[in-house]
C-alpha cells in the first residue's frame, strides 16, 4: 500500500470495505514497525477521527495499543520462508474485534492487562459506550454511569479518559495521577472541563470528567471552505478561553498544550478548555509537601503547530507559552489559516517568517495579536488580561495616562496663550496713560463653521426592516458598532451577492460578515413555516439544538443516521422529522421506532444510535427539523411517512394554536441540512 494516510482516504471515499481496509492496515503493521508509529501519529491528528466511523476508529486505536514486537535477531537475516512466518506472528498480535457498544457488563478476557475498549465496564460501574476522542495521553469514551442510572439521574453519562500504556508502566502511576487529579480539581472554573477523579481497574488507570455535548473548535476550523468567522464570534470564544487560562495562571498552572482540539464549544454556547493533563506548575509553594519527581510534561505531549519556541526547546513553562498558543488559535479563527503554515514557533523563527495584518483588525488589535505571536518570550504579551485588552481595542492604562497628561499640557498652553493675548491687548504693565490712550484694534469675528452632520448609526431595527419580506430566508442579525453579522439560512434565489446589495443602503453599515447556509427552492415551504420559530427562539436565547454525528453532516448510502439533540430550559415534547427529496416526510420522533418523546428541561440525547434509520436513495441535500413544544404537537400518532405539503399545513396550524395558548417563547426549532450520496 502507498501509505496509511492514503488507505484512510481510500476507505473514506468508499473504495474499500471495512474488512479490506483493516486487512491493509494489518499487512502494513506486520511488514514494517515504522507503520505502527505512523498509525499512532495519524490517530493523534485532529482530522482523522472525522474521516472514520467510530467502530473503525476504535479498531485502529486498539492496534496502536498493541504494537508489533521487535523481530528476533535471526529473523532479520532469514530467508523468504522465515520472513513470512515472522509476519504471521506479528499480525496475530493484533487483538480481535470487540463487542458492540450496546454490551452491558464486563467482557471476559484471558489478558487482564489489555486496554479497555467499547463495550467494556470499568470497576463494574462505567460502561464504555462510544469512543469520542484519541490523543497522545489516552482515549476518551462516553460512558454510562450505572450508579447514576440506578438513581434515575437525568444525566447519567460521563466522559472517561483511559490513559495510555506509558502511564500503566510507571511504578507509581496511580499515586502520581491522583496528585495530578487534585491539581485538576483545584481548577474549578466554568470555562474549564470539570475533573472528577482518577481510579484504577486492574492495571488500567483512568480519569473521570464531565461529559460535554457539542464539538471541538478544531472541527470548525478544519471544515471545508472555512475562511474565518466574524470578529464578534472570535472575541466571544477567545474570551472564554482567556478566562480559563487566566484562572489557571492565577493558580500557578500553564496548560502547555493549547490547541483547537482542546477547546470545546458546547451546544449551549459555552466555551470549555479541556485536557489540562500535562499542565505544569510554573511556581510552586514552598510548603508543597506532595512534590513528586514525576513531571507530566516529560511525556512529550505538545502540539508543535501551537508550541512557542521555548516549549520546543523544553524550557521551564511560563504563562506566555499559553498566550502564544492562544494567539495562533485566534489568528486561525479570524483568517481560516495558521499564522505560520502550521510550523512550530522555533521552525517559523528559523525560517524568518513575518506576519501580515489581517484585514479585520484595527491598529490596536493588530498590535496585540502580533505581540502575542512574538518568537521571543521577553517581548511577548505578558498576561492574558493584557492580550484581551488589546484584542478588544482598549487603550493600555499607561497610554491612557500619557494621553491625559498630554491633554492637560495642551490645556495649560491654551490658558497661557489666552493670558498672553489679554496682556498684549491691555499693554505692558507700567506704561501708564500713554498705553491706555491708544485705541484698541478692531476685532473681526471669524465666520462660523457649520458643524458636520452626525454620522449615521447602525441599528437593529434598520437591519430587520431591510431583511423583512425576504422569501425562504431566516437570518439572525448581530450589530456591533458599524459591523453587522448575519447567521442562518439564505435562499439560493437570493444568494450572498444580492443580500449584500440589499443591505448596502442600511445607514451606518460598514462591515458585513455572513455565516449562511444556502437553501434550495424545494425546502422553502419548510423554512417559511418553521423559520419564524427558529428565529424567535434564537433571539430569545432559549434555542433547541440539532447536530449530526457524521462529520460535516455528510452521509453515505448504508450508514446509520445519528443525531444529537438538546432541549431548551423547560419541560417539553420533542418532534423530529426528516424531509426527503422525494417530497415526503419521515417521522423519526415520535414514530413507530421511537414513540417516547417527552423530555425534561435542558435534556441531551443521541437519536439513531441503534441503527433505526439507514441512508438510502434518493441522494442529495435534505433537511431534518427538530420542533420542541410545551404540549404534544399532534394528539394522535401519524403514519411513519406522509406527503410533505399536507404535513406542513397541519404543522403550521397546530404551532399557531400552541403559540396562542402557551406563548411563542415556549416553541423552539432547529434545522439541520445533511448531504447524502451513493456508496
Amino acid at each position: 500500500m502507498a501509505s496509511l494516510a492514503h488507505a484512510i482516504q481510500t476507505f473514506q471515499k468508499g473504495d474499500l470495505s471495512r474488512n479490506e481496509f483493516l486487512a491493509q492496515v494489518d499487512r502494513a503493521l506486520a511488514s514494517e514497525r515504522g507503520n505502527w508509529q505512523r498509525l499512532k501519529e495519524l490517530l493523534g491528528e485532529e482530522d482523522t477521527r472525522g474521516l472514520l466511523p467510530p467502530d473503525v476508529y476504535a479498531e485502529l486505536q486498539r492496534r496502536v495499543e498493541h504494537p508489533p514486537p521487535e523481530p528476533p535477531p535471526e529473523a532479520e537475516n532469514a530467508g523468504n520462508g522465515d520472513n513470512a512466518e515472522t509476519r504471521l506472528r506479528t499480525t496475530s498480535a493484533v487483538p480481535p474485534p470487540r463487542a458492540a457498544s450496546g454490551t452491558r457488563g464486563p467482557i471476559q478476557d484471558d489478558d487482564p492487562d489489555r486496554m479497555k475498549a467499547v463495550g467494556d465496564t470499568l470497576n463494574g460501574r462505567f460502561v464504555l459506550e462510544e469512543c469520542i476522542g484519541f490523543g497522545g495521553m489516552g482515549t476518551v469514551y462516553r460512558a454510562l454511569d450505572l450508579r447514576k442510572l440506578e438513581a434515575s439521574d437525568r444525566k447519567p453519562y460521563i466522559a472517561i479518559k483511559v490513559l495510555n500504556v506509558q502511564f500503566r508502566g510507571h511504578p507509581k502511576s496511580l499515586i502520581t495521577l491522583q496528585r495530578e487529579a487534585k491539581k485538576a480539581q483545584a481548577l474549578a472554573h466554568p470555562n474549564i472541563v470539570t475533573v472528577y477523579d482518577f481510579d484504577r481497574d486492574g492495571s488500567v488507570v483512568y480519569l473521570t470528567m464531565e461529559y460535554l455535548v457539542g464539538r471541538p473548535l478544531s472541527q470548525i476550523l478544519r471544515a471545508p471552505g472555512f475562511n474565518g468567522m466574524p470578529y464578534a464570534d472570535v472575541l466571544r470564544i477567545v474570551g472564554g478561553i482567556s478566562r480559563a487560562l487566566g484562572y489557571a495562571h492565577q493558580q500557578g498552572f500553564v496548560h502547555c498544550d493549547l490547541k483547537p482540539g482542546n477547546i470545546f464549544l458546547t451546544d449551549r454556547g459555552e466555551v470549555k478548555v479541556i485536557d489540562f493533563g500535562i499542565a505544569r506548575a510554573f511556581h510552586k509553594p514552598e510548603d508543597d509537601v506532595e512534590a513528586t519527581v514525576f513531571d507530566p510534561g516529560s511525556l512529550g505531549g505538545l502540539t508543535p503547530a501551537y508550541a512557542s519556541p521555548e516549549m520546543v526547546e523544553h524550557r521551564e513553562p511560563d504563562p506566555r507559552d499559553d498566550i502564544y498558543g492562544l494567539a495562533c488559535i485566534t489568528w486561525e479563527m479570524l483568517t481560516g489559516r495558521h499564522p505560520f503554515n502550521r510550523l512550530s514557533g522555533a521552525e517559523a523563527r528559523a525560517a524568518g517568517m513575518k506576519l501580515e495584518r489581517p484585514r479585520q483588525l484595527g491598529y490596536r488589535q493588530w498590535r496585540a495579536l502580533k505581540a502575542a505571536l512574538s518568537f521571543d518570550r521577553a517581548a511577548r504579551t505578558p498576561s492574558i488580561d493584557a492580550f484581551m485588552q488589546g484584542l478588544r481595542g482598549e487603550r493600555p492604562m499607561r497610554e491612557t495616562m500619557l494621553l491625559a497628561a498630554g491633554g492637560m499640557a495642551a490645556l495649560l498652553l491654551v490658558v497661557a496663550g489666552a493670558g498672553y493675548y489679554l496682556e498684549f491687548r491691555n499693554g505692558p504693565r507700567g506704561s501708564g496713560e500713554q498705553a491706555a490712550s491708544e485705541p484698541a484694534p478692531a476685532v473681526t469675528p471669524a465666520p462660523a463653521v457649520p458643524a458636520p452632520p452626525p454620522a449615521p448609526v447602525l441599528t437593529l431595527s434598520a437591519v430587520e426592516s431591510a431583511l423583512a419580506g425576504l422569501p425562504c430566508t431566516a437570518l439572525v442579525p448581530t450589530v456591533r458598532g458599524d459591523a453587522l453579522g448575519l447567521q442562518g439560512y439564505l435562499a439560493d434565489s437570493i444568494g450572498p451577492a444580492r443580500l449584500r446589495e440589499k443591505l448596502a443602503a442600511v445607514p451606518g453599515l460598514k462591515n458585513l460578515e455572513l455565516q449562511t447556509e444556502a437553501v434550495a427552492e424545494d425546502k422553502c415551504g419548510l423554512l417559511n413555516v418553521l423559520g419564524p420559530y427558529w428565529l424567535a427562539s434564537r433571539k430569545a436565547g432559549r434555542p433547541a439544538t440539532l447536530s449530526a454525528k457524521a462529520a460535516n453532516a455528510q452521509l453515505v448510502e448504508g450508514e446509520p443516521l445519528v443525531v444529537n439533540i438538546t432541549t431548551p430550559p423547560f419541560d417539553a415534547f420533542v418532534t423530529l422529522d426528516y424531509f426527503v427529496l422525494d417530497g415526503s416526510v419521515l417521522h423519526m420522533v415520535p414514530g413507530p421506532r421511537a414513540r417516547a418523546n417527552q423530555a425534561p428541561a435542558n435534556y441531551s440525547a443521541t437519536i439513531g444510535g441503534l441503527g433505526n434509520w439507514i441512508i438510502a436513495r434518493p441522494f442529495g441535500t435534505e433537511m431534518i427539523a427538530l420542533v420542541v413544544t410545551p404540549a404534544p404537537l399532534f394528539d394522535a400518532a401519524r403514519q411513519e411517512t406522509e406527503p410533505k405539503t399536507a404535513y406542513l399545513k397541519a404543522m403550521e396550524q397546530r404551532l399557531s394554536q400552541l403559540a396562542a395558548k402557551h406563548g411563542r417563547e415556549k416553541i423552539a426549532v432547529d434545522l439541520l441540512q445533511v448531504t447524502t450520496r451513493a456508496r
